[in-house]
């Protein structure tokens, strides 16, 4: 009877305090986030931009991951194609210069300081190239070619007229010489508003053009018709 009793007593002792509790699955899941969710789990959490650039990092990672699986001869292949590009990259930026846009439109051949005669503009060209202002040179001379031809009635004065249009125009008057006035025209813009840099050989080349313009004679409209007649 005892050894009955002791065991009945020890069911219900156990039934009345050591039963675990079974907690189902979702209120247990719940009360986990709760706790978890408090403040004092997070204080040493990244902020917003910090997760933005280690996510930001880890899609870098994985792109070049990606390339260098990609590219012949694996990480090594990739460095040697991205040496490469960095080379083409430099002989471009060398070779066509920086690529800006002067603020002036392509209509002013002419600064907006007021007209000036062919020989101003020859002046502050020669003054230009003195100080090895190559590209300030060129700008001047190429001025002083379309104001002499103004001033010798080969061109009619036109503002706004652009040096391509300056040199197309001079060039059916004087047809020996067209292939060098576009030439010219073309190294205006380049250094006016393409950003690259004249040197001395491009200013020399325009001054001489300067000199054999001004001794050239036109070929007058209609003369080749005459001769033939």
């Amino acid at each position: 009877m005892s050894g009955a009793g002791g065991t009945t007593a020890a069911r219900q002792a156990t039934g009345a305090g050591d039963i675990p509790v079974d907690t189902s699955r979702v209120p247990a899941r719940e009360a986990a986030e709760s706790e978890l969710s408090k403040p004092m789990y997070h204080e040493n959490d990244p902020n917003v931009l910090q997760r933005g650039l280690n996510h930001f990092w880890d899609w870098v990672a994985g792109v070049f991951d990606a390339a260098a699986g990609a590219a012949p001869g694996g990480p090594a292949g990739l460095a040697v194609l991205a040496l490469i590009v960095i080379g083409l990259a430099a002989a471009l930026w060398w070779r066509l210069g920086t690529p800006q846009r002067s603020s002036r439109t392509p209509d002013a051949l002419f600064d907006s300081d007021g007209p000036r005669s062919a020989d101003q503009h020859r002046a502050a060209a020669d003054a230009h190239a003195a100080a090895l202002r190559w590209t300030e040179a060129v700008q001047e001379r190429m001025r002083a070619i379309v104001r002499s031809l103004e001033e010798r009635a080969l061109l009619d004065p036109r503002p706004g007229r652009t040096a391509d249009e300056a040199a197309t125009e001079a060039g059916r008057a004087l047809p020996g010489h067209a292939t060098r006035l576009r030439s010219a025209a073309r190294d205006f813009d380049d250094v006016t508003y393409g950003g690259r840099t004249a040197g001395q050989p491009t200013y020399l080349a325009l001054r001489a053009l300067d000199t054999e313009l001004d001794e050239a004679k036109p070929v007058l409209p209609g003369a080749s018709r005459g001769a033939a007649g």
